[in-house]
């Protein structure tokens, strides 16, 4: 599904670089991996990129972790902003944007659930249809989810569809965390969102149908962490829920 409203875009160049956001806390064993991966992928498709590692002062050695690849791949590539805790995933973002020097910013998880593969895919739609969003589906044909319990899948599913019948969002997948962003897009919609958490990233898809800003979607496959935990609380749950209603009544 797509949305096509009436755009704020400017045309993209061959010119464009692309900044990564990667939030992490406790991703010592993963980060390595999603690092090498996207590395690989722009690389051989030769997209110019950095990736800045926001760092929420992980017990588990992240940071460490994020020095070594530093100094791997160079400090041109990675970027490293070291938090005193957790601060929230918006904060994240906008402290992530203030080292950008990229006019596209890509978000996704740093826990190998969603695969660089898909970037360059990402890159190709916005730039054929000069998008301003790029938002990766789960629930789109093409798409999937692998890792996922019965009862995860259910909750998703429902939580997407209770939010698409109330909001009429015009994306099949509200709260999905990968996507491409002009640059002063999201600086405009992270202005305006007031919600935290699981809500979060509905909520920015809900403003961007308010300020007319064109998405598109491609279809991804998310895979469950493989290190760590992953887990959604039944209080996650409520305030997705009290989102959708707050939302329905104030756009």
């Amino acid at each position: 599904m797509t949305s096509r409203t009436a755009s704020h875009s400017k045309t993209s160049s061959n010119k464009d670089k692309y900044t990564i956001i990667l939030p992490t806390y406790n991703e010592s064993k993963n980060l390595p991996i999603i690092i090498w991966l996207i590395a690989n992928e722009l690389n051989k498709n030769f997209i110019d990129y950095e990736v800045i590692i926001v760092e929420d002062n992980s017990p588990d050695g992240t940071y460490e972790v994020a020095k070594q690849l530093q100094g791997i791949y160079g400090m041109d590539k990675i970027k490293i902003l070291q938090r005193p805790g957790k601060m929230g995933l918006g904060t994240a973002y906008v402290d992530g944007m203030k080292m950008s020097t990229g006019n596209w910013i890509i978000l996704m998880d740093a826990d190998l659930s969603h695969h660089p593969k898909f970037i360059p895919q990402f890159i190709s739609k916005q730039q054929k249809g000069n998008y301003d969003i790029i938002t990766g589906t789960r629930y789109s044909s093409g798409g999937g989810v692998y890792g996922w319990d019965f009862y995860r899948r259910l909750t998703s599913r429902v939580a997407n569809y209770i939010a698409t019948v109330a909001l009429n969002p015009g994306v099949s997948d509200l709260t999905g965390s990968f996507r491409l962003y002009r640059k002063e897009v999201l600086e405009k919609l992270i202005s305006v969102n007031k919600a935290k958490g699981y809500v979060f990233q509905m909520e920015m898809m809900v403003r961007a149908k308010q300020f007319n800003y064109t998405i598109g979607e491609v279809p991804i496959t998310f895979v469950d962490r493989i290190f760590g935990e992953s887990k959604i609380s039944s209080d996650e749950i409520v305030n997705y829920l009290k989102g959708v209603y707050q939302l329905f009544f104030s756009i």
